[in-house]
This record gives structure tokens, C-alpha cells and sequence, in this order.
């Protein structure tokens, strides 16, 4: 298995991740900046923007799970 730099770490409790490189955080800010874009255009068609906002939520859950840790449930140390 290759030594590969993780973006993203496991958090301590619970299911999910964390920026820990530089790249991690880059990936967060677009995420947010697509999500504020989305919400400051959407229109009356309120289900076209929640599908907007679903869809970049699972590229970046995506991007989560290439680049970090094998995500599991996690209770501390």
C-alpha cells in the first residue's frame, strides 16, 4: 500500500472529517464558497437549489472519503 498524504483525518468522536493539509482546507472553502454562491442566486424554484446544495455535499463527502482517513464511528481514543 502506498504512503499517501491525507487531506482529511477521522475525527476523534464521531463519524466525519477534518482539513489537515493545506489541499483539505482549499477543498472546504470552495464547498462553502459554492453553497454561499447558491444561496445568494437561488430563485423560486427552491428544489433546484436544495439538489444544487445536495450535489456539491457529495462531491465533497467524496473527495472526504478518496482523500482522508477510512471513515467509522469513533468514541475517543
Amino acid at each position: 500500500m502506498k504512503n499517501k498524504k491525507l487531506w482529511f483525518k477521522a475525527k476523534q468522536y464521531g463519524w466525519g472529517w477534518y482539513p489537515s493539509t493545506w489541499q483539505g482546507g482549499v477543498v472546504i472553502l470552495i464547498w462553502i464558497g459554492l453553497v454561499i454562491f447558491g444561496i445568494l442566486k437561488m430563485d423560486h424554484e427552491w428544489l433546484k437549489n436544495v439538489f444544487f446544495i445536495f450535489v456539491f455535499t457529495g462531491i465533497l463527502i467524496w473527495i472526504c472519503y478518496k482523500k482522508g482517513e477510512k471513515p467509522r464511528w469513533r468514541w475517543g481514543k
